[in-house]
C-alpha cells in the first residue's frame, strides 16, 4: 500500500477525559460506533512533535519540526469477525497553513492553524514536555513531567486502549465516511510524575465540549512515539446495506 505521509511522532502526550457518550453522537461518522473502555467513553487532548516529514517518501525539509495538538475520541467498526479500532478527530491544530490546507482539501479533515511552541528538557532520570498554542491572545498548554525510562504497555489497561487505535474515520457528511489506516509499532511509554492542562475547550472546540473546562482528566499518559505512516488510499465505506 502506498504511503502518502511518513513522519516521526514523538513525545506523545494524551490527557484522557471520560465524557457522556451523548455529547459524541453528533460527531460520530456513519458506519462506526463508540469504542468504550469498561463501559466508558473517552476523549483525549493530544500534543506531540511532528518530525522528519516525507510525502510519498520524498523528504520535505522546509517544514522542519512542528507541534500538533488535537482532540479525538474512539470508535470501532465491525466487519464480520474483524474489529477495526480507530479515532475520530474533532480538530487538529498545527502552525503551518500549507499542511492544513492539504489535509483539509485532500481528505476533508478538520485542521486549523494557530501559533504553537514547545519546550522539552531532560536529564538522566526525568523529562519535561510542554506544548503550547495561542488562541484568542491566550497561550493554552499541555505539560507533563515523566521518567526517561520507558516500558512496554500492559495489556487490558486504559493506557493500551488509548494508544492502540490504528484506523482513522472522517465524517464527510451524514451519509458518507472515509476510513484510513495508520502504520506504527506499539509504543513504549513513560511514567507520568506530574502534569498540568490549561485548555479552553469551549473556545477551541465549541460549546459541545465546554464541559471539559471543568473536568479533570482521568489519566494522563506519554509515549516515546516512532515513525508513523499514513496510507494514501482512503476507503469510502459502502454503507448501502447497513442501518444508519
Amino acid at each position: 500500500m502506498t504511503i502518502f505521509l511518513k513522519a516521526n511522532w514523538e513525545n506523545i502526550i494524551m490527557a484522557n477525559y471520560e465524557i457522556d457518550p451523548k455529547i459524541l453522537l453528533p460527531f460520530l461518522p456513519k458506519g462506526v460506533e463508540l469504542d468504550l473502555y469498561n463501559g466508558k467513553a473517552y476523549m483525549s487532548l493530544v500534543g506531540f512533535m511532528f518530525k522528519k516529514i516525507k510525502l510519498f517518501n520524498v523528504p520535505i525539509p522546509w517544514f522542519g519540526n512542528f507541534e500538533e495538538i488535537n482532540l479525538r475520541f474512539y470508535v470501532v467498526r465491525k466487519e464480520g469477525d474483524t474489529l477495526k479500532r480507530g479515532v475520530v478527530f474533532i480538530n487538529e491544530t498545527i502552525p503551518y497553513p500549507i499542511v492544513a490546507w492539504m489535509a483539509n482539501k485532500l481528505y476533508k479533515e478538520h485542521y486549523t492553524v494557530v501559533p504553537t511552541k514547545h519546550e522539552i528538557t531532560r536529564d538522566t532520570k526525568s523529562q519535561k514536555v510542554n506544548f503550547e498554542w495561542l488562541l484568542n491572545k491566550k497561550w493554552n498548554s499541555i505539560y507533563v513531567e515523566a521518567t526517561t525510562e520507558s516500558k512496554v504497555m500492559k495489556s487490558q489497561t486504559l493506557e493500551k486502549f488509548i494508544f492502540e487505535h490504528y484506523y482513522g474515520y472522517t465524517k464527510i457528511d451524514e451519509n458518507n465516511t472515509e476510513e484510513y489506516k495508520l502504520q506504527h509499532p506499539s509504543w513504549r511509554v513513560n511514567q507520568v510524575l506530574a502534569y498540568t492542562i490549561d485548555c479552553d475547550f469551549k473556545a477551541m472546540y465549541g460549546d459541545a465540549f465546554a464541559v471539559l473546562n471543568d473536568t479533570e482528566p482521568e489519566a494522563v499518559f506519554i509515549a516515546e512515539g516512532s515513525s508513523v505512516g499514513i496510507e494514501w488510499k482512503r476507503n469510502r465505506l459502502n454503507l448501502d446495506d447497513e442501518r444508519s
